[in-house]
């Protein structure tokens, strides 16, 4: 009788314990696919090749080949009246043309954005965000192919601000930011002494010699506007556009630093596609080389307007 009440009590115990374990997992189950949830993560992977071989071609011409790569994430995340945005761009693009030319650089861009918002009413949320936009690899003025002009963090920009964001429908948003602080970096001394994207640059004696380093930061305040644009406009095409605007309050506010970005996203197949991409930039401490007589010698250098176009047809994986 005592080892049949003894046997009654272990089983009891154990479906009591084993009961809590399960209710437990369950819990945590449930919590965890909560979680998973509120998140929304995806992205674009793409590749684009193109080649040219002549073979005794009468009509003349120079072989070539050439590649871009394109890769885009992002990870959204929503819940009640908070949101946080994440999104990663990066593209790299490079030439080679003729048997005896090395390989150039077309396209280079790391692009980081991050912003949280709290919801003030329907269409409006309290928003920070921090950007941040460098490259990989140097950069020359080809054909001169040993003088850098650029590298990674070199410029490389950091921006933080906080304002509303405006998203009255799923396709579009503004961000609006009369707080915004904007960091320059140049981690490249030599393009620092020459004062390069608007740091201070060396001071020099009357020899050339270097007195005083120039600098490798700059630091702004002013105000920023962004807006973003998204949408399928026709089956298989999808549009972006993207439009930064600022305007450093403690110098020359009324030149605007502008870059606007649109991609367009034609779909073949599931996995062939082809796309066109443009950038427009202005900066009014970005210095820009002029040769008004085309005979290869710099006349005058200023700020000048900045245009990028890519054009490629290839692979295109969407996750």
């Amino acid at each position: 009788m005592k080892n049949t009440a003894l046997i009654v009590t272990l089983l009891c115990t154990a479906t009591l314990s084993f009961a809590q374990s399960t209710e437990k997992e369950t819990k945590e189950k449930s919590a965890s696919s909560d979680t998973t949830k509120n998140w929304k993560i995806g992205g674009t992977m793409g590749v684009n090749l193109t080649q040219v071989s002549l073979t005794n071609w009468a009509a003349g011409g120079q072989n070539s080949i050439s590649a871009n790569g394109l890769f885009s994430v992002f990870a959204n995340y929503a819940k009640g009246k908070v949101s946080w945005e994440n999104r990663l761009d990066l593209g790299y693009g490079t030439n080679k043309q003729g048997k005896n030319a090395s390989w150039w650089k077309t396209d280079d861009k790391i692009d980081f954005t991050s912003k949280y918002g709290q919801k003030a009413s329907e269409k409006w949320h309290y928003t920070g965000l921090l950007n941040f936009r460098t490259q990989l690899a140097p950069g020359f003025n080809y054909p001169d192919d040993s003088t850098k002009i650029s590298d990674f963090l070199a410029p490389g920009y950091v921006i933080g601000a906080l304002g509303m964001d405006y998203k009255p429908n799923a396709h579009f948003t503004a961000f609006i930011s009369p707080l915004t602080s904007k960091t320059t970096i140049v981690n490249s001394q030599v393009l620092a002494d020459a004062g390069a994207f608007g740091v201070a640059p060396a001071t020099v004696d009357g020899l050339g010699n270097i007195l005083t380093p120039g600098e490798n930061v700059r630091n702004e305040f002013g105000g920023y506007l962004r807006l973003f644009y998204k949408r399928d406009v026709m089956e298989n095409i999808n549009l972006e556009s993207k439009l930064d605007l600022y305007s450093n309050y403690l110098d020359n506010p009324g030149n605007i630093d502008v870059n606007w970005e649109v991609l367009i996203a034609m779909k073949v197949n599931k996995y062939i596609s082809a796309t066109i991409s443009t950038q427009l930039l202005y900066d009014d401490d970005i210095d820009i080389a002029i040769d008004s007589n085309d005979d290869g010698i710099t006349d005058a250098s200023g700020p000048r307007v900045q245009f990028k176009e890519v054009l490629g047809v290839g692979l295109l994986y969407k996750f």
